[in-house]
């Protein structure tokens, strides 16, 4: 049976009133059907975690209807909050097909039989965007020809960039679940138990720890958590861990992931295992001070652009600027919306974050900071989630911002 709401529940959100939403922007815009294919489409209308490729359709009025692969939908009917009616399943027979099921359902259940739909496309960093195929779009067009499709991603993108207050909630649960992650890694390593430990594993302490305190996910698409130890660390900003063995000298990046009611947690801590040279430390201390710096900068009204300016300027003060990289922050929401920062696709680049997008209060992005120096074996991570508020911003892990050396 479908899940409840219970708008007295404090992770509570009013998913209906999302597809009523995007109703309104249908009408105004003259969409007849909206054809959503996005996993933060799926997740901001239905939420539940929906892993298969899905679509949701929304007619210009009543319920939503999800069409998801065969083998999930008995699930999708009982975790989200559609009933078994508007959950259907495609499959591979006669009729059953994706094509198929979508575009007789349209035509014969809807009864609409010509006019706009939109669907999404687009471009991403993310492998997972979940963007209409080019086969897919073809193969729609030839069996809907009564209709004129129309790209209409920006409905959701728009509505879904201010943050209600169950999915704030929501992100505060996950992000402290994260801190019992890195607690558990530090008990860990500490007082000489790092040696045998390999990145793998110590990615692995911290999951059990946040599976222990409420975790049903490492949902990050780069390496569940990524770890990265030694030299790896200034290879960039995507190390998922492996079976190196963590050594004595070694910098040490945990980059921590929990999902807790489709919100994500994401936390970075760093450390240096004893011994620590000066120069390790020097390029520490840098660190802490632009992490500082940033996370002081944020508010309403601000822009992308001119908090990497502020990153910049104290990075060449501190004759740092070759081991920053210059971008502050990525863009997150509920479990697949991740990266572009912003709703319209109106930046210098086409579907990348215009870096003069000013935040308003209640966006939430990832405070996402990289520093790397190759050449010397070192580099260090801080991602944390942060709530945009008015004068200032609300950083949701409170993990101790510090580089410790440890061991």
């Amino acid at each position: 049976m479908p899940r409840i709401l219970d708008p007295k529940d404090p992770y509570h959100i009013d998913s209906p009133s999302h597809v009523k939403a995007i109703q309104k922007e249908m009408r105004q815009q003259g969409i007849d059907v909206y054809l959503g294919s996005r996993i933060r489409t799926l997740t901001w209308t239905l939420d539940a975690f929906i892993p298969w490729r899905s679509y949701v359709i929304i007619p210009i009025e009543g319920l939503p209807t999800l069409f998801t692969f065969v083998i999930d939908a008995t699930r999708l009917a009982d975790e989200s909050w559609l009933d078994e009616d508007h959950v259907r399943a495609y499959a591979p027979m006669g009729g059953m097909d994706q094509i198929s099921a979508i575009s007789e359902f349209i035509k014969d259940e809807l009864g609409v039989q010509r006019g706009r739909l939109g669907y999404e496309d687009g471009m991403a960093t993310y492998t997972a965007e979940g963007n209409l195929t080019h086969y897919e779009y073809a193969k729609l067009k030839e069996a809907l020809p009564g209709f004129e499709f129309v790209n209409a991603h920006e409905i959701v993108d728009t509505l879904s960039i201010i943050k209600d207050q169950g999915t704030i909630n929501r992100f505060r649960k996950a992000s402290l679940i994260v801190d019992e992650g890195h607690k558990a890694a530090r008990a860990a390593l500490e007082h000489g138990g790092f040696k045998g430990i390999t990145e793998a594993v110590i990615g692995g302490i911290g999951a059990l720890a946040m599976r222990r305190a409420g975790s049903v996910s490492e949902w990050n698409f780069a390496g569940l958590n990524e770890v990265s130890s030694g030299y790896r660390t200034g290879l960039g900003a995507c190390t998922p861990p492996t079976n190196k063995e963590i050594k004595p000298g070694d910098a040490l990046m945990l980059d921590f992931h929990s999902m807790f009611q489709l919100a994500l947690g994401d936390h970075s801590h760093n450390y240096l295992i004893n011994p620590a040279t000066k120069r390790q430390r020097w390029h520490a201390d840098n660190f802490i001070a632009l992490v500082q710096a940033v996370l002081a900068s944020y508010k309403a009204g601000t822009t992308p652009s001119k908090l990497a300016q502020v990153m910049m300027d104290l990075a060449e003060s501190r004759d740092c600027a070759d081991f920053v990289v210059p971008g502050c922050e990525h863009g997150i929401g509920l479990f697949g919306d991740e990266w572009r920062i912003g709703a319209k696709n109106d930046g210098p680049f086409p579907y990348w974050t215009n870096p003069d997008h000013t935040y308003r209060e209640n966006e939430m992005v990832i405070c996402a900071m990289q520093y790397a120096c190759p050449a010397e074996g070192i580099g260090f991570r801080y991602e944390n989630p942060i709530l945009i508020m008015k004068d200032g911003c609300e950083y949701m892990s409170k993990y101790p911002l510090a580089i410790e050396e440890i061991g």
